[in-house]
């Protein structure tokens, strides 16, 4: 590439799916919807630690994986990961603008690093994590406008789930996901994020976040239920692995500074398993 910036390798990046809050591609769905959605992970993932982890210009990176991800729909992409994603854009007939919005949210992350209102940071997810929903609908061939509104409620809470995990990690980049007025309702400023224990009123901000998300999740939940088997049982897995996570930073005392707060394998079985017995794939 022409830029300072090197691409993510993709062994490296294919390597993550396995530590994520959510199946990335269960094996109850078909083996050619696993294969999309495996495809669709590359590129998010692929995008994502193109704007947080890449050395040099990460601006000049973005960029250059847009250019070639127009080559998906016009010719033949450079990048293995965008190269993988051709056969799935166009077996399932997927349009450019939600693959756009991903470079978009990674854009801004280099340039915006405060929110001031929770809104504000809800704009940001329903161009990191919404347009997800709206592609991995696609690839189940079950996307409608009532289902995309759901799927946004569950695809912006996991990507709130990951920000309240990342508080330390964010802010050591010198980013913080934490809405102003929250903080300052809590009052909390940004010295405490940089401590090694959390203090009284962080673990308090902490517990009205994890409160908000959980709620937005559970108002999405409903999705799995307009679905065929198959693919309920997936996004039910999507919202379980969710509510693991929230579940693990509760579990942690609030405490998102000196733990990873992160629920391992069996809890997250446990977790859809509940979910499953209270009607989220009957």
């Amino acid at each position: 590439m022409s830029s300072s910036a090197v691409a993510p390798d993709p062994t490296t990046v294919m390597a993550q799916a396995k530590q994520e809050n959510f199946p990335v591609a269960s094996f109850f769905l078909p083996r050619r919807v696993r294969g999309h959605l495996l495809a669709l992970y590359g590129f998010a993932r692929l995008v994502d630690d193109a704007g947080d982890e890449a050395p040099g210009d990460r601006l000049a990176l973005l960029d250059e994986l847009e250019i070639d991800l127009e080559r998906v729909w016009t010719g033949t992409p450079h990048n293995p990961l965008i190269l993988r994603l051709q056969p799935t854009v166009e077996a399932c007939e997927l349009p450019i603008e939600p693959f756009r919005g991903l470079i978009e949210a990674n854009r801004r992350d280099q340039v915006i690093h405060r929110y001031e209102t929770f809104e504000q940071l809800l704009a940001y997810c329903a161009l990191s994590a919404s347009t997800i929903g709206e592609l991995v609908l696609g690839i189940f061939g079950w996307a409608t406008p009532e289902r995309l509104a759901l799927s946004n409620k569950i695809c912006s809470a996991l990507q709130l789930v990951e920000h309240w995990q990342d508080v330390a990690e964010d802010h050591a980049r010198g980013r913080i996901y934490l809405p102003a007025e929250d903080m300052k309702r809590f009052e909390v400023d940004e010295s405490h994020l940089g401590r090694s224990f959390p203090t009284p009123e962080l673990r308090a901000l902490m517990e009205f976040e994890v409160a908000r998300t959980r709620q937005l999740l559970e108002d999405g939940a409903p999705l799995a239920s307009t679905l065929p088997r198959r693919y309920r049982f997936a996004v039910t897995a999507f919202a379980a692995g969710g509510r693991s996570a929230l579940n693990a930073i509760r579990r942690a005392g609030y405490d998102v500074l000196s733990t990873s707060a992160r629920a391992g394998f069996a809890r997250r079985a446990l977790d859809l398993i509940d979910a499953l017995i209270r009607g989220g794939a009957a």
